[in-house]
């Protein structure tokens, strides 16, 4: 199984309202149900977005996306989101991605400092933060709502230079 990584493309937008219309991928991001297409192309269009996805022969198997500050003091952050299809989950998509955006992080974009949330009860993805060199620098009580009840982040980052990979 080969993995490719590429940046989104405006006929990408379909398959990344589908992938955040599945109930897991949906559930551990900030994503409502029922996404549109208009939603989807105006993310890709958005100013500071790198938006990176994620193939296996043809299929839109994840995305991740990072969002540059755009305050001038906050310059040098950027703050990532990302999914995966729930039938590619666990197979090495959201490593290769994670992968692919620390390398355009460190070597292309100067970014020092990685931001993320992730949900307290989203250990994979915990862990693959962890992987990454990402630590949990606190947590949000009642972060979102979802599925009818209040749900707990955590904030984790990676600064560059502090992790040995």
């Amino acid at each position: 199984m080969q993995i490719t990584i590429r940046h989104a493309e405006p006929a990408d937008v379909p398959a990344l309202r589908d992938l955040y219309a599945m109930p897991n991928a949906q559930a551990g991001t900030l994503q409502l149900p029922f996404p549109t297409l208009g939603l989807w192309q105006q993310r890709l269009e958005q100013s500071g977005v790198v938006a990176l996805v994620a193939e296996v022969d043809g299929l839109l198997v994840g995305q991740l996306s990072l969002l540059v500050e755009s305050n001038p003091r906050r310059k040098h952050v950027a703050c990532i989101g990302m999914g995966v299809r729930d039938d590619w989950a666990g197979k090495g998509v959201g490593s290769a991605l994670m992968a692919a955006a620390l390398d355009l992080a460190d070597n292309w974009l100067n970014l020092h400092r990685i931001e993320l949330t992730v949900y307290t009860d989203n250990e994979p993805a915990q862990a693959l933060y962890r992987k990454f060199g990402f630590t949990e620098e606190g947590r949000a009580r009642d972060y979102a709502f979802r599925q009818g009840r209040y749900v707990d982040a955590l904030y984790m980052a990676r600064v560059a230079g502090s992790v040995s990979r």
